[in-house]
């Protein structure tokens, strides 16, 4: 497949959303060269709980439709592409995209910029990449705690960074609904939200196995970990988009 800069890849619309039909290989073909070219691109990654949210949270929804490039992150949502006939070439999960992109940006000479979770969490995301590769792929980082009045501040120090690539490491809907509200004024080549990932990266949290993960576990995993934190947004998260699927499904 030829991946060209004016966003002309296939898209499946499934439940809604118009999601890049692209293996992982070619969404990171298209992000770097998108880079290179300093054409502006807001990434999202969508799951069965973002996309059970962004039935209520109309901003969330807004935000995300509004992004340039959106992967299916969730294995649940490559088995539902797949069962309203729409199949999808794989899962893009989000922490492996990131770490792919910063792989590239490392031999292609580009400055990413980390921001999210708590100070000692992306400090060590930090002293990480800067160990793997070098420092000078670090454009910059922020911690991710901060009230409305420091925003304007935020963005401003990323465009002062010089950063190609900025990587926002907060829950969901905050960091789509940031980046999306902001990415006119940053004006980095590209952002993508990548949630929890700086967490697996510090070694705070830990993934599953990768028999879990290609079975559509990963969700089971993590609630093992955090039974009474995450107990109601996977179980009753999930039950909700079953019943959306399924309601699409009776529909068509």
């Amino acid at each position: 497949m030829t991946l060209t800069l004016n966003n002309n890849f296939p898209i499946k619309t499934i439940l809604g959303i118009p999601i890049a039909s692209l293996s992982m290989s070619e969404t990171v073909d298209f992000i770097i060269k998108s880079i290179k070219s300093k054409k502006q691109i807001q990434h999202v990654a969508v799951n069965a709980g973002k996309i059970v949210a962004m039935q209520k949270n109309e901003l969330l929804r807004n935000s995300v439709l509004d992004a340039d490039i959106i992967n299916a992150d969730g294995q649940s949502v490559v088995w539902a592409a797949k069962l309203l006939g729409k199949s999808l070439p794989e899962r893009v999960a989000g922490i492996d995209l990131m770490m792919n992109i910063i792989e590239q940006a490392h031999l292609n000479g580009l400055k990413c910029y980390f921001f999210g979770a708590k100070e000692i969490v992306v400090k060590k995301v930090v002293e990480h990449f800067t160990e793997k590769y070098s420092k000078e792929i670090i454009a910059g980082y922020r911690n991710g705690y901060y009230s409305e009045d420091d925003t304007d501040l935020i963005a401003e120090d990323i465009v002062r960074s010089g950063a190609d690539i900025l990587f926002v490491a907060i829950n969901t809907p905050k960091k789509e609904i940031f980046a999306n509200k902001y990415k006119a004024q940053i004006q980095v080549p590209f952002m993508m939200g990548v949630g929890g990932s700086f967490d697996v990266v510090a070694g705070i949290t830990k993934r599953a196995p990768l028999w879990m993960q290609h079975a559509g576990l990963e969700w089971f995993y993590r609630l093992l970990q955090e039974p009474s934190r995450m107990w109601k947004r996977y179980l009753i998260g999930n039950l909700s988009f079953i019943f959306l699927v399924l309601k699409y499904l009776f529909r068509k």
